[in-house]
C-alpha cells in the first residue's frame, strides 16, 4: 500500500510515517517502480505499534528500543519492564512538577483582584521569573 493508506490504516499523518521511514524506525517494505514507498500489514503494524507507543508519552528512541523488543522473539520481559518503569518515573516527575505549577498559580490567581486596576500578582510573579 501507499504511504497515504498505510499512514490512514495506522491512524497516523503521512508526514509522520515519512519521518519515521527516514529515520528506520520503520522501514518500508520497497519502494514502486515510481520510487514511492510501499508499505505491507506488517509495517502498517509497527506504525500502529509506535504510535500507541507514543500515546503513552515514550520518546521516538525508546519507540525504537520497545519495537525492537517487541519484533524479537528472545527478549526478556525483564527488559521491557525496565523501560516502562524508567517511563513511569519520568511521568512521575512531570506529574510533581505540574502540580507545584498548578498550585503556584493558583495562589496568584487567589492573590489577584482580578478588577479594573492595573495591578495584578500574576504578571509581576512571570515577570520576576
Amino acid at each position: 500500500m501507499t504511504i497515504g493508506q498505510a499512514a490512514q490504516a495506522a491512524g497516523l499523518p503521512v508526514k509522520t510515517v515519512r519521518y519515521y521511514a527516514d529515520i528506520g524506525l520503520v522501514v518500508p517494505e520497497g519502494r514502486a517502480a515510481s520510487g514511492y514507498r510501499i508499505y505491507g500489514t506488517v509495517e502498517v503494524g509497527r506504525l500502529a505499534f509506535v504510535r500507541r507507543a507514543r500515546a503513552f508519552g515514550f520518546s521516538v528512541e525508546e519507540c525504537g528500543e520497545l519495537l525492537g523488543l517487541y519484533q524479537d522473539p528472545g527478549r526478556a520481559s525483564a527488559e521491557v519492564k525496565r523501560l516502562a518503569l524508567t517511563h513511569l518515573r519520568t511521568i512521575d516527575a512531570r506529574l510533581g512538577e505540574l502540580q507545584r505549577l498548578r498550585d503556584e498559580l493558583q495562589l496568584l490567581a487567589d492573590a489577584c483582584a482580578g478588577d479594573a486596576g492595573a495591578d495584578c500578582p500574576i504578571l509581576g510573579a512571570i515577570a520576576a521569573g
